[in-house]
């Protein structure tokens, strides 16, 4: 389960382990035998989207290899409060070692993939897709916007250098957004320009300068409605700015094409989650 992660993340659930470590665990070690065996649930205190099960599983398995870990629900699939998520079983210094760890990861993705979830469904049926942003925890982005991705969200740009976004203050910085927008071209990035827009002037300029996308920043929704017809599909627009789950639907049919907000993960709560560990016995004399 834990193979399909990729090695920025696994590096990001050692660093976390190592935080939590240190030089080793202290009570564990001295309270629980060496050669205990213990099986465990981790188990949903509350209604939610689960999503992290793999990662759990990693920092279980980065602690001990021998600890197993076997999913009970599906990755982004909803849950119900008391529901097991998973069983774990191995030496039991191992599962306490990384339960914090684990629960931490599967905690806060859960809460990231339950509000992402929210967003979507308030949008249902309209063109609107939910991006996330660069509003992450720091060293924890690309562990965050899975989260989103398992909420039924999709990822915006992953950090500065997989897309050209210019904002307000490259736009003053360049003099005009014409300016700018050449200035990026001839860097000849290859990458895709998405530029924001404060004002439908803005827009009729982006347009003109055949961007591929227009950021519409705080824009009024009559204003939103207006890009939308300007624009005439010759760009994709993206609504952002204070967007919460009592506006989303009203953004949405204005007929933008994404809706953007910091709040997947800025404002994330995290989804209540424990562990139940009861001992079992201790290794053979070959474990």
């Amino acid at each position: 389960m834990t193979n399909t992660l990729s090695p920025e993340i696994i590096a990001c659930i050692q660093r976390a382990l190592a935080e939590d470590i240190g030089p080793g665990d202290a009570t564990t070690d001295s309270i629980v035998p060496a050669d205990a065996l213990s099986a465990g649930q981790i188990i949903a205190k509350q209604a939610g989207i689960v999503a992290g099960l793999d990662v759990a599983a990693a920092a279980f398995r980065l602690v001990d290899e021998r600890i197993v870990f076997t999913p009970l629900a599906t990755e982004g699939a909803a849950v119900t409060n008391r529901q097991p998520l998973a069983t774990v079983t191995g030496p039991a210094r191992g599962l306490l070692t990384a339960e914090r760890t684990a629960l931490n990861f599967l905690g806060r993705m859960s809460g990231i993939a339950t509000l992402t979830r929210r967003f979507v469904d308030a949008v249902a049926g309209t063109r609107a897709v939910i991006l996330d942003t660069r509003k992450t925890a720091p060293g924890l982005r690309l562990l965050d916007k899975l989260a989103v991705a398992r909420g039924g969200g999709q990822n915006h740009r992953i950090g500065l250098y997989d897309m050209i976004l210019i904002k307000d203050n490259h736009i003053d910085f360049a003099g005009s957004l014409a300016e700018a927008v050449r200035r990026a071209r001839a860097a000849h990035s290859g990458l895709a320009i998405e530029v924001e827009a404060r004002t439908l002037e803005d827009v009729h300029t982006a347009l003109g300068l055949r961007v591929e996308r227009i950021l519409l920043d705080n824009m009024t929704l009559p204003e939103m409605r207006s890009a939308v017809v300007m624009a005439g599909g010759r760009a994709r627009l993206e609504a952002s700015g204070n967007v919460t789950l009592a506006t989303v639907r009203a953004i949405a049919e204005t007929g933008v094409d994404f809706i953007s907000s910091g709040a997947l993960t800025h404002s994330v709560i995290v989804l209540d989650v424990s562990f139940d560990l009861r001992r079992t016995g201790a290794t053979d004399a070959n474990g």
